[in-house]
């Protein structure tokens, strides 16, 4: 039986447990739109967080004040 995995990738402090756990659900949920109910129990949903200044775009380390920021020009 193929069993789905999606993983999530974020810099860390940007999101709190409770977004997290929304993530996973909602991406649960979006899996057995496209595959049907009976991939529920056996979809897989990783969230992984990396330290902040780990990532980089655009040549700079990416920091969680930075995603703040960004976070607040877009809301």
């Amino acid at each position: 039986m193929m069993m789905p995995l999606v993983d999530i990738q974020l810099i860390e402090g940007v999101f709190d447990s409770e977004q997290k756990e929304e993530m996973i659900r909602k991406i649960t949920d979006v899996m057995v739109e496209i595959e049907g109910e009976a991939m529920r129990s056996v979809t897989w949903v990783r969230v992984q967080e990396f330290a902040s200044g780990s990532w980089g775009i655009g040549g700079k380390g990416l920091t969680t004040a930075d995603v703040q920021a960004i976070q607040k020009q877009v809301a």
